[in-house]
């Protein structure tokens, strides 16, 4: 029987009732080499750093509107889901309420990094800190699986991904286990051949709840996928081969209407967050040339004031990232809509209710937010 925590981001048709260096010397503004291109970026971006050239022609980035700022109302509701997710997490990295493991604790971990609060001496460094300890600690050493699903392991790696080059390890771990403790490399490397050793054993080139199964679902296998193409953006050596047989699979699970199926063959369905997860699998994955991908896009903006019957903050995490590769203005239209949504449902302690947990949906809704900051490399377009 298929636990609760395998459904745990589980996105069946919607309807269905569901049962995852630097120098500590320096200022402490001063960033690791890779957060720091980033900071530079969304600086440029915001038009706070002009280069004197710049300063006559003040051409935009390719597809970003030169100058945008943050609006007040994601800075405010962002500002206290930081908090509400800070002042609940436990000592040991995690969260309590609802659904845990790696899984989810590498989701709030990209929600702190995606703050833009310096990761190693800033407001939420003790606790992006304690997100990376608990996950690399629930890692299996011999398999170097996350957690009990693949789910897990897919998000795992992708916190593990935007967390590698911009925190400093030598304050990771407590003195005393840093000689036995793996690093975040190690780690992150360690899960990217778990990953690819699944794919080969699957006869569909895809994931599934289980590294050992051998059905495949669009859902898992986005989670892995894009955990996939943040560590090889990360400097992560993933095989060409495994990325173009899994994007192989979600072109057969596409339709020409932009429906993406679920599982097994056929039966492709409405459903926002499968369109969405595979708008986004070809848009880094650089298969933008692909008519399915096309396809997906138009379906997603044809759509843009639809809201998912369930699961709908899971949609929104991916319908972001998604509308966001793919049609900028699009996602300035929708996202517009998603601000006026979550203010009316955000509670007083900064938390959104979902139903495996406020932790899990807090997450969820804040990352959906989290790209109107773009601090994070796998938003880079």
């Amino acid at each position: 029987m298929i636990s609760k925590v395998h459904l745990l981001f589980d996105h069946l048709p919607e309807g269905t009732n569901l049962m995852t260096q630097t120098d500590p010397r320096q200022p402490r503004h001063i960033r690791s080499p890779r957060f720091a291109m980033h900071l530079l970026l969304a600086a440029v971006m915001g038009g706070l750093i002009l280069a004197p050239a710049a300063a006559k022609a003040q051409a935009p980035l390719p597809g970003i509107r030169h100058g945008d700022v943050v609006p007040r109302d994601v800075r405010e509701m962002y500002d206290r889901g930081l908090q509400f997710l800070a002042t609940t997490q436990a000592a040991d990295g995690s969260w309590s309420d609802g659904q845990t493991g790696p899984g989810v604790t590498g989701l709030g971990l990209m929600v702190f990094l995606a703050s833009g609060e310096d990761p190693n001496y800033g407001k939420y460094s003790s606790n992006i800190r304690r997100c990376l300890r608990s996950i690399i600690s629930e890692q299996n050493a011999g398999t170097g699986f996350f957690g009990n699903s693949m789910y897990h392991h897919g998000f795992a790696m992708l916190g593990l991904a935007e967390a590698y080059g911009a925190v400093d390890e030598r304050n990771l771990w407590p003195v005393g286990k840093k000689n036995n403790a793996r690093s975040i490399g190690e780690s992150l490397e360690l899960a990217v051949r778990a990953a690819i050793t699944s794919q080969k054993k699957n006869s569909l080139n895809a994931w599934r709840y289980s590294p050992d199964s051998n059905d495949a679902d669009t859902s898992v296998s986005g989670s892995v996928m894009v955990g996939l193409l943040a560590a090889r953006n990360a400097g992560i050596e993933v095989p060409d081969t495994a990325i173009d047989k899994a994007v192989a699979y979600f072109a057969s699970m596409t339709s020409g209407s932009g429906e993406v199926g679920y599982s097994g063959l056929g039966g492709f369905g409405e459903s926002l967050a499968r369109s969405s997860i595979a708008t986004l699998v070809y848009a880094i994955a650089h298969r933008k040339d692909l008519d399915k991908y096309k396809a997906t896009v138009k379906y997603l903006t044809d759509r843009l004031e639809t809201e998912a019957s369930s699961w709908p903050e899971y949609a929104r995490y991916y319908q972001a990232q998604a509308l966001f590769q793919g049609d900028v203005e699009a996602w300035e239209k929708w996202n517009k809509i998603l601000i006026r949504r979550l203010k009316t449902v955000q509670q007083a302690n900064g938390s959104f209710q979902g139903q495996f947990g406020a932790s899990l949906s807090t997450s969820m809704n804040l990352l959906a937010l989290a790209l109107n900051y773009r601090f994070l490399p796998i938003y880079e377009r």
